[in-house]
C-alpha cells in the first residue's frame, strides 16, 4: 500500500472519523449565533429581555399548562446586568453617556409624587408602621425585575427594607424573574392570563395571572441567604380565589404545617391569607392538597419602616391590558396591596403595534386605566416612565420606529391630565436614533427593542436618581442620596 493510502485509510477509521465528526458539530456551535448558550470556548450570552411568543398564548378564553419548573436566577442584578467586552468597556468609557448615577432628564411634574414623598419622609424617620408599598406595572422588562429590581433596591438601601413584595405563583413567562429571594414551583400549574387565554370571569389578581392546579403542585417562597436585602421576611400572605367545587392546599413554613385553605365557597370571591412569622430567614411552602385550587400570588413583608415595592410584570402587555381585568375584583387587589405609589412603566409592545391602533384610542384607554386605578388607590401616586427608542433594519440602514415619538408624546400628555408625574427615558437615552447607539454600546440588545441588563441597571439608576433629586426639592434639609 502506498503512504497516501495509508493515510487515508486513517483518516477513514472510525475513531479519527468520531473525533472529526465531534470537532465539526463543536465549530458549529462555536460559530452558530443560536447555539450560543452552548458554547464552550467563545462568550455566552447574558440573559436576555425579549417578549417570547407562546405557541399556547391566544385570544381564546381558557388555560394553557407551564411545562417548565420555575426557579430562582442565580446572580443578582449587580453581576448578571455587566456587560462584557470591548463594547462594554466603550460604554464605561464613552464620556457623552450620561453615567448611571447621573439622570439626564428631572421628573416631570414631580407634584404627583407627594403623597409618596410623605411616606417615603416617615420611613427615613423610622417612624412605626411606616411601610410605603410600590406597584411597578410593566411589561417584559419588570416581568425580569431588572428596571424594577435596581429600583427596589436603591429605595430600600436608603429607606428600609420592609420586604420584597406580591410574586406569582410560578414563571407565567420563559422571562419572569424576582431578585434577592428564593422561587420554586412544580411544572403543570394552567394559567389564565390577560394576554391570553383569557380568563371568562376576569379574576386575574394583581398580578394580571391566574392559577389553576389540582393535587400535589408545589411552590416555594424563601428570603435570600446571607443578611443583605430579602434575607428577612415577618409576614407572608398568599391571594386565592374561592368559589364554587374549589379545591384545598396546604401552608407550612420551614418544614412546619400552619394551616390548610378550603377554597370552596357559594360565590367566586377574592380571599388572603396570612401567616406571620418572627423578622428573619424563612421559606413558605404552598402545597395542593384535594379538588382544583385557583391561586394569583404571594407576598413577602416586614413589619418595619422601609419600602416594599410589587414587580407586576406582564410579558406582551399594553397598558390598555390592565382594564381586561373585572373592574371590582381588580380594585380589590389594589385595595389589598395600599399602594403609596404606582408605577407604569409600557410601550415596547405598543410600539410594535404601530399606527395601526390609533393614537386617539391609545390615549383614550391608558387615560381609563390611570383613572380606574386612582379610584381605587386615591391616596396613592402615580409615576409614568416613558417608552424607550425602538430601532428596526431598513434594508442596510438601522432606522427608528416612527411610532415612538407620537407614543412618547400622549404618554407624557395622559400623565400630566391625569396628575402623575412623568419620566421620559426616551429622551434620557438619546431620543431619535439613540437605540442603535445604545446597542454598540453594550446597552440595547440585538432586537433594537429592549435593553441588555446593563442597560435596564442604567434606566433603573436614572429614575431612582431623577426621584431622589425631586425628593430633596420637596424636603430641603434632605440629601439627594445616601447610597
Amino acid at each position: 500500500m502506498t503512504q497516501g493510502g495509508s493515510a487515508g485509510a486513517v483518516f477513514r477509521s472510525r475513531p479519527v472519523a468520531a473525533a472529526l465528526t465531534l470537532i465539526g458539530l463543536s465549530l458549529a456551535v462555536e460559530l452558530t449565533p443560536g447555539l450560543a448558550r452552548l458554547r464552550l470556548f467563545g462568550p455566552r450570552p447574558e440573559p436576555v429581555l425579549v417578549d417570547v411568543p407562546l405557541a399556547a398564548a391566544t385570544a381564546s378564553v381558557g388555560e394553557a399548562r407551564l411545562e417548565n419548573e420555575t426557579t430562582s436566577r442565580d446572580l443578582p442584578p449587580s453581576e448578571a446586568a455587566r456587560a462584557r467586552g470591548p463594547i462594554a468597556r466603550e460604554a464605561a468609557e464613552d464620556p457623552a453617556l450620561p453615567g448611571k448615577d447621573q439622570p439626564p432628564v428631572p421628573i416631570t411634574d414631580p407634584s404627583g409624587l407627594a403623597s409618596f414623598f410623605a411616606a417615603l419622609a416617615r420611613a427615613e424617620r423610622k417612624d412605626p408602621g411606616a411601610v410605603v408599598r410600590v406597584v411597578h406595572f410593566g411589561d417584559s422588562l419588570v416581568a425580569s425585575d431588572f428596571v424594577s429590581g435596581t429600583l427596589r433596591r436603591l429605595l430600600q438601601r436608603r429607606f428600609g427594607d420592609a420586604g420584597h413584595g406580591f410574586m406569582l405563583i410560578a414563571n407565567a413567562w420563559p422571562s419572569y424573574f424576582h431578585w434577592d429571594v428564593k422561587r420554586y414551583a412544580t411544572a403543570g400549574f394552567k394559567v389564565s392570563r390577560i394576554v391570553g387565554p383569557y380568563a371568562e370571569d376576569g379574576f386575574y389578581g394583581l398580578g394580571g395571572v391566574s392559577f389553576r392546579a389540582e393535587r400535589h403542585a408545589l411552590a416555594r417562597f424563601g428570603t435570600d441567604d446571607g443578611e443583605g436585602l430579602g434575607s428577612r421576611v415577618s409576614r407572608f400572605v398568599v391571594a386565592y380565589a374561592e368559589e364554587p367545587r374549589g379545591g384545598r392546599f396546604q401552608l407550612s413554613v420551614d418544614g412546619r404545617e400552619e394551616r390548610v385553605i378550603d377554597t370552596t365557597g357559594p360565590t367566586l370571591a377574592s380571599r388572603f391569607a396570612e401567616i406571620r412569622v418572627p423578622d428573619g430567614a424563612h421559606e413558605l411552602e404552598l402545597k395542593t392538597l384535594a379538588g382544583e385550587s385557583r391561586l394569583f400570588g404571594v407576598v413577602m413583608e416586614r413589619d418595619v419602616p422601609g419600602v416594599v415595592l410589587d414587580a407586576i410584570g406582564i410579558q406582551g402587555a399594553r397598558i390598555r391590558f390592565l382594564a381586561k381585568q373585572d373592574d371590582a375584583h381588580f380594585a380589590e387587589q389594589l385595595k389589598f396591596r395600599n399602594p403609596q405609589l404606582v408605577i407604569y412603566e409600557f410601550g415596547a409592545n405598543e410600539s410594535g403595534d404601530g399606527f395601526v391602533y390609533p393614537m386617539e384610542d391609545y390615549r383614550r384607554t391608558m387615560r381609563e386605566v390611570l383613572q380606574e386605578v386612582r379610584r381605587s388607590a386615591p391616596e396613592s401616586s402615580c409615576l409614568v416612565v416613558s417608552a424607550m427608542d425602538r430601532a428596526a433594519k431598513q434594508g442596510e440602514e438601522i432606522v427608528s420606529v416612527r411610532v415612538i415619538p407620537a407614543l412618547v408624546a400622549e404618554q407624557e400628555r395622559v400623565a400630566k391630565e391625569v396628575g402623575c408625574a412623568y419620566f421620559d427615558t426616551y429622551r434620557a437615552m438619546g431620543g431619535k436614533g439613540s437605540m442603535p447607539i445604545w446597542v454598540r454600546r453594550g446597552l440595547g440588545q440585538a432586537d433594537l427593542t429592549h435593553p441588555t441588563g446593563a442597560g435596564a441597571e442604567r434606566l433603573g439608576n436614572w429614575v431612582y436618581g431623577a426621584m431622589m433629586r425631586a425628593y430633596a426639592t420637596w424636603a430641603p434639609n434632605t440629601p439627594v442620596d445616601q447610597r
